[in-house]
């Protein structure tokens, strides 16, 4: 029994990395003429083609220290409002970045639709602009509009990546009775259908648009790996999708979005220490993961068994979970009992691997690049680096800034004193420029830049 613990126009001054992207158009480019709408899906949509550079991201970053190495990578666009749609206080809205791709000749746009009612019940508060009552609302005014607008034939040549509400289905699971991490708002939305009904939703409007590729969320091996949880979230997601235009209407899934797992602990070469199992350690706590791709190769293999297509495939947001620098093991560690040599020999510099708000000593990870390996479609970079997670203290701005597990001091949970939430102080509100945590992570780049 595992423990309860567990709880632009900038762009042509950009030097670009190799792999999924290519140089973006130049400002006087004319945009291509939109090609007919065609009814051939593609295996893998990042593959032979352009991402979009979101110049919004790219400004930012560009205006960093350093920041030019990394400002023409592609990174997710979130939608995560139903200002977002058409564009508030300034920003670009969905139209306006798709006429953007189609001005950088992109062949492939990333979107996260991240709105559900009662979002990210999981979490120590809810952030989400819709009350877990609002299913109308959320469908009508949140995935008509931006379905209405990818259907468009002007953006008919256009890949759309969809991440399909990521937080939302595994918490129905993690997060409910009888887990000791259950909270009232993920039983709410679980009794009356808000996630499961506003997914299934999705699919189907987003699945009747042929050039739109959904991606369901997994979570990450420290949130669902253990058989109790990957398993009953699968058959979730199954449920769900077949109300939803069918398991077909998922083109596949994308695991640690917006988090930190690492691709993979090249360190943890034993798995016996001493007479123990490192599963029996602090850190793994029972998990029969210890690292994203694990995690992914065998989720998607029981996945295809339970009914989804065989040719489904897996995204990896790797955009914060590099974990270089001064502090990232160079080899296995000592053996001396098992908890020291997973501590010392992991490269996850987490205390604990369920902490989630802009952590401290993180590093970008490996680069946006398309087919990196067998049935991972993608390394993509969907929560864009130097984003905030979330408010550090509550700021007199509104209801949605803060969030306890981005607190550095907060200890309301159990254990707190002794595994603290990692977080960076003066953090600013979820979305905002946090610019030094994005200087961190130049610095701890794994490969580095």
């Amino acid at each position: 029994m595992r423990s309860s613990l567990r709880v632009g126009h900038v762009l042509t001054a950009v030097a670009l990395a190799a792999g999924l992207v290519v140089a973006p158009a130049h400002a006087a480019d004319p945009p291509p003429a939109a090609a007919p709408r065609t009814s051939v899906r593609v295996d893998n949509p990042y593959v032979g083609v352009r991402a979009y550079v979101n110049p919004e991201w790219s400004a930012r970053a560009a205006a960093e220290a350093g920041g030019a190495a990394v400002a023409g990578q592609p990174t997710g666009v979130w939608l995560d409002r139903i200002a977002s749609i058409h564009g508030s206080n300034g920003r670009m809205g969905l139209r306006a970045h798709l006429d953007e791709a189609l001005r950088q000749r992109a062949g492939v746009v990333q979107l996260v639709l991240y709105d559900l009612p009662g979002r990210d019940c999981g979490r120590l508060s809810t952030n989400g602009e819709l009350d877990a009552s609002e299913l109308p609302r959320y469908k009508q005014e949140f995935v008509d509009p931006i379905a209405a607008i990818l259907a468009d034939p002007a953006y008919a040549r256009l890949r759309i990546v969809a991440v399909v509400e990521p937080n939302s289905l595994p918490f129905l699971v993690t997060h409910t009775a009888p887990r000791s991490w259950a909270t009232w708002q993920c039983e709410t939305v679980k009794a009356n259908g808000a996630y499961t009904g506003g997914v299934a939703y999705a699919l189907a409007k987003l699945g009747a648009i042929r050039n739109v590729y959904s991606y369901l969320d997994i979570s990450h091996h420290g949130g669902i790996g253990w058989d109790e949880d990957r398993k009953p979230t699968l058959e979730l997601l199954a449920r769900t999708a077949r109300s939803g235009g069918g398991l077909g209407a998922v083109h596949g899934f994308i695991a640690n979005t917006a988090d930190y797992s690492a691709l993979r602990e090249e360190f943890l070469v034993k798995t016996v220490i001493n007479g123990q199992h490192i599963r029996q350690s602090r850190w793994v706590d029972w998990n029969p993961f210890v690292d994203e791709l694990s995690f992914v190769d065998a989720f998607r293999a029981e996945a295809v068994a339970a009914g989804f297509d065989p040719r489904v495939g897996v995204l990896v947001d790797t955009s914060r979970n590099g974990w270089g620098g001064p502090n990232r093991p160079t080899g296995p560690g000592p053996e001396t009992s098992v908890d020291t040599y997973v501590d010392t020999s992991r490269v996850d510099r987490r205390v604990r691997i369920y902490n989630w708000c802009n952590q401290t000593g993180t590093g970008l990870g490996e680069r946006p690049v398309a087919a990196p390996r067998p049935n991972v479609d993608a390394y993509v970079w969907m929560k864009p680096p130097g984003e905030s997670d979330g408010a550090s203290i509550p700021l007199p701005i509104g209801d949605e800034n803060h969030n306890r597990m981005c607190d550095p001091d907060y200890t309301g949970y159990p254990g707190a004193s002794q595994y603290p939430t990692g977080a960076w102080r003066n953090a600013p509100p979820a979305g905002q420029w946090h610019s030094e945590q994005f200087r961190e992570l130049l610095r701890n780049a794994h490969p580095p830049l």
